[in-house]
C-alpha cells in the first residue's frame, strides 16, 4: 500500500461502542424477537414483506466466494449498508464513490453484523467508507469504489476476501428512516456533547446537554458533518450517540409492551429497508427467535481496526487499515471466536 499516515486523533476507550444506522436493521431483529412469544410476529412479518424492497444481484459469482469452515457454519454474517436519499448533499460529496441503491440512495455506511453459532450475542463492525483496501479486479482504492464499480456484489466480494468468510445476507437502510422511527417511539432524548448549528440547515440548533429530538431534528442531527472540525469523525460519534439512545427507547418497557407502538415502529422502518432475496420475514423471524435471550447488553460495537487518516500516493484522503489486527479479526470470524478476539484486543477508536 502507498500512503502517508497522519497523526492519529486521541480517542476515549469505551467498554461498549455503538454503531451507526446499522442498528435500525438490528432493531428489527430485536423487536420481532421480543414479540414472537406474544403472537405478533405474523402481522409484523407481513408488514415487513409488503413494504421493504429487494436488493438485486447482491452476491458475487460462486467461484469467487470463500469456503465455510466447520467451526463457523452455523454463524451468521450480515452486511448492512447505510444510505441517504436526500436531494441536497454537501458539495464535497458530489464526486464521492457511492452506489445507487433501490431506494434511490447512495451507500454511505457499511457494517458487518456477526452472530455467533451459539447466538450468545451480536458483534457489529463499522467499516469507514474511505478505508483503503485492495479491491478485487480494481486494485488499491477506497472501499466505496467497490460500490461504484460493481455495486453491492463487488462490496460483498471485497469483504469476503478481506475476512475469509461468507456474507449470508445484505440489507440497506436509508437515513430517512430515522425520522419516522423517532416519531414512532415518541421522540428520543440525547445528551449532546458539542453545541452546533447544521451548516446546510440553519433553522436547527442543538445546544450542549440533554434534549429531546423529534423526527426532523433527529435527521438533521445525524446528517451533519461540516459544522465540526473533525467532520466525518464527529458525525460518526453523533450518530452513535443518537442510535444508542434510540435503541434504549425502542427496547424500553413502554414500547415493547405496546403492540400498537411496535406495529408503528415496524411500519415506519420497513419502507426504508432493502434486503437480499433470501432475507424475508420468515428468515428474520427465524433469526430473531434463535436470539430471544440476547439483550442490548450482549451487543458489542466497534470500528474496523485502522491507523487513522492518511493520504494515498495520488493525494486522496483515506483511512489507513490496520491489516495485522484485521487479519486476526478475519481468523476469529472463520473460527467463530469473535468473542475471544474482542476480549483480547484494544478496539477503541
Amino acid at each position: 500500500m502507498s500512503f502517508e499516515e497522519q497523526p492519529t486523533r486521541s480517542r476515549t476507550k469505551k467498554k461498549k461502542r455503538t454503531g451507526r444506522v446499522v442498528l435500525l436493521s438490528i432493531l428489527s431483529l430485536v423487536v420481532i424477537a421480543a414479540l414472537v412469544a406474544g403472537g405478533y410476529a405474523w402481522n409484523l412479518g407481513r408488514t415487513f414483506n409488503d413494504n421493504s424492497q429487494k436488493l438485486e444481484n447482491a452476491f458475487p459469482a460462486e467461484e469467487t466466494r470463500p469456503e465455510v469452515k466447520k467451526e463457523s457454519e452455523n454463524a451468521l454474517n450480515i452486511l448492512l449498508l447505510g444510505s441517504d436519499t436526500r436531494a441536497q448533499r454537501e458539495s464535497d460529496e458530489q464526486n464521492d464513490d457511492f452506489a445507487t441503491l433501490p431506494n434511490g440512495g447512495r451507500s454511505d455506511t457499511m457494517m458487518l453484523v456477526h452472530i455467533p453459532s451459539d447466538r450468545s450475542g451480536v458483534f457489529v463492525t463499522s467499516i469507514m467508507r474511505d478505508t483503503w483496501l485492495d479491491l478485487p479486479g480494481i486494485g488499491e482504492a477506497k472501499i466505496n469504489r467497490a460500490f461504484a464499480n460493481g455495486g453491492v456484489a463487488k462490496a460483498v466480494e471485497t469483504l469476503e476476501g478481506l475476512f475469509g468468510v461468507r456474507i449470508d445476507h445484505v440489507a440497506s437502510v436509508d437515513f430517512e428512516g430515522f425520522k419516522g422511527l423517532t416519531d414512532a417511539v415518541g421522540g428520543v432524548t440525547i445528551n449532546n456533547p458539542i453545541a452546533f448549528r447544521p451548516v446546510h440547515n440553519k433553522s436547527f440548533y442543538f445546544p450542549e446537554g440533554v434534549q429531546k429530538l423529534n423526527g426532523e431534528e433527529a435527521l438533521a442531527f445525524v446528517r451533519e458533518r461540516k459544522a465540526f472540525p473533525g467532520s466525518d469523525y464527529q458525525r460518526v460519534k453523533n450518530q452513535q450517540l443518537f442510535v444508542k439512545a434510540l435503541l434504549g427507547q425502542i427496547l424500553s418497557k413502554d414500547t415493547l409492551t405496546n403492540p400498537v407502538k411496535i406495529q408503528n415502529v415496524v411500519s415506519e422502518f420497513a419502507p426504508f429497508v432493502a434486503v437480499d432475496d433470501t432475507l424475508d420475514s420468515g428468515k428474520v423471524v427465524e433469526i430473531a427467535s434463535s436470539m430471544f435471550n440476547v439483550s442490548s447488553g450482549d451487543m458489542e460495537f466497534f470500528t474496523l481496526p485502522n491507523k487513522g487518516p492518511g493520504r494515498s500516493a495520488d493525494g486522496q484522503s483515506i483511512v489507513i487499515p490496520d491489516m495485522d489486527t484485521i487479519n486476526k479479526f478475519g481468523e476469529a470470524l472463520q473460527n467463530d471466536t469473535v468473542d475471544e478476539f474482542v476480549a483480547s484486543t484494544d478496539l477503541s477508536q
